[in-house]
């Protein structure tokens, strides 16, 4: 089942549970998917779809910082339980171990295409490119950051 048809099931299964807060968060996610479609002016791909579910947990996990900062943690706690909500729509995200393997992968595939020498941190462009594209291409999540400070880390040892 698609991640819409998805999302469309679980609405309508909350409006039946009058789960109101649970029913806020899943009508906030299609109007963000809806939104994008109608920008691109065709329906979104699983991958855009899985872009934008990125954007939104990204955003709710800033929102969370600066409430937990703040010292409001009724509206950090709303935020925590609508990342969790949110990631539910998304694959697993890629373990630590994982992520090392793909950094590894890259690097040996720049260092291939640089007729055998190992790039630089110069090179952190090209290298994260690899990356994401293996990421894109196996369907699975990692968070950019992670990644970056892995290579970052890697390429300068």
């Amino acid at each position: 089942m698609s991640i819409l048809k998805q999302l469309e099931t679980d609405i309508i299964t909350a409006m039946k549970a009058r789960e109101a807060q649970k029913l806020e968060a899943l009508r906030m996610v299609k109007s963000a998917l809806k939104s994008k479609e109608i920008d691109k002016r065709e329906p979104l791909t699983d991958a855009e779809v899985q872009k934008v579910l990125g954007t939104l947990i990204n955003q709710r996990k800033d929102s969370f910082e600066q409430f937990t900062k703040g010292n409001r943690p009724e509206l950090a706690a709303k935020e925590l339980s609508e990342i969790k909500l949110i990631e539910a729509y998304l694959p697993q995200s890629a373990s630590e171990d994982e992520i090392k393997a793909l950094v590894a992968g890259a690097i040996a595939q720049a260092t291939a295409a640089n007729g055998g020498t190992k790039p630089g941190p110069r090179e952190m462009g090209s290298v994260m490119k690899l990356i994401q594209a293996k990421i894109a291409a196996d369907g699975i999540r990692a968070d950019g950051k992670v990644v970056s400070e892995q290579v970052k880390a890697a390429l300068n040892s």
